[in-house]
C-alpha cells in the first residue's frame, strides 16, 4: 500500500497543474497518483508527529524531501524513526545532500541543472545556457532513488536492519554528465 503524507492545508501542489483538468483536479495529478492514498498531517503538532511515527512503525520505506535537519527538529529524522522502526528503509531526497556548504538550500530541478553544468551544454555552443525541455534532474533523481530503495530493501532482507539513503539532485545530475564534464 502506498500512503503519501502532505503538509496539512497544502496537499499536493500537482493538484493544480494544468490544463487539462478533470473536474477540479489536474489530469497530471490523477495520472501519477492513481491507486495511492494520501493524508494531510500537521507534523509540527505533537499529534501529527505521533501519527507519522505510527505510520513509520508499520511501513517498509519512509521517503522525505525536506532540508536536512528539519524532520529531526520534529522528532522525525532517521535516528528518531529507526528507534521505533529499526527495519525502515529511510530515504532523504535533497538538493545537495546531508552535508556541505549548500546543505540548507532547497533543491530545484533547474538550479541543479545549472550548477551541475547541464544547462551549459544544452543549446547553441555560442549561446546562453538553456534549460532542458523536461525535468531531467528530477527524473534522474527519481530513478536513482528507486534503485537505491530497492537495493536497501534487498540489504534489509539479508541483514534484518534498515538504513538511511541519501539521494540528491546535484549528485544525480553530475552522475549523468560523467562522460561529458
Amino acid at each position: 500500500e502506498n500512503v503519501m503524507v502532505f503538509l496539512s492545508g497544502a496537499g499536493d501542489d500537482t493538484r493544480a497543474w494544468g490544463p487539462p483538468f478533470a473536474g477540479t483536479e489536474s489530469v497530471y495529478f490523477l495520472s501519477v497518483n492513481r491507486n495511492k492514498k494520501s493524508i494531510a498531517i500537521n507534523m509540527k503538532d505533537s499529534k501529527g508527529a505521533k501519527l507519522i511515527r505510527e505510520l513509520a512503525a508499520v511501513s517498509d520505506v519512509f521517503v522525505e524531501n525536506y532540508i536536512p535537519g528539519k524532520l529531526a527538529e520534529m522528532g522525525l529524522g532517521y535516528e528518531d524513526i529507526k528507534k521505533i522502526a529499526p527495519h525502515i528503509v529511510y530515504c532523504s531526497i535533497t538538493g545537495y545532500g546531508q552535508t556541505g556548504p549548500m546543505v540548507q538550500r532547497g533543491g530545484y530541478d533547474s538550479i541543479a541543472a545549472a550548477v551541475s553544468g547541464l544547462m551549459h551544454i544544452t543549446g547553441h555552443e555560442d549561446g546562453e545556457p538553456v534549460r532542458p525541455g523536461v525535468a531531467m534532474t528530477d527524473l534522474a533523481t527519481g530513478l536513482y532513488t528507486y534503485g537505491a530503495i530497492m537495493a536497501g530493501l534487498l540489504q534489509r532482507h539479508k541483514t534484518g536492519k534498515g538504513l538511511h539513503i541519501d539521494c540528491n539532485l546535484l549528485s544525480s545530475q553530475v552522475g549523468l554528465l560523467k562522460k561529458i564534464a
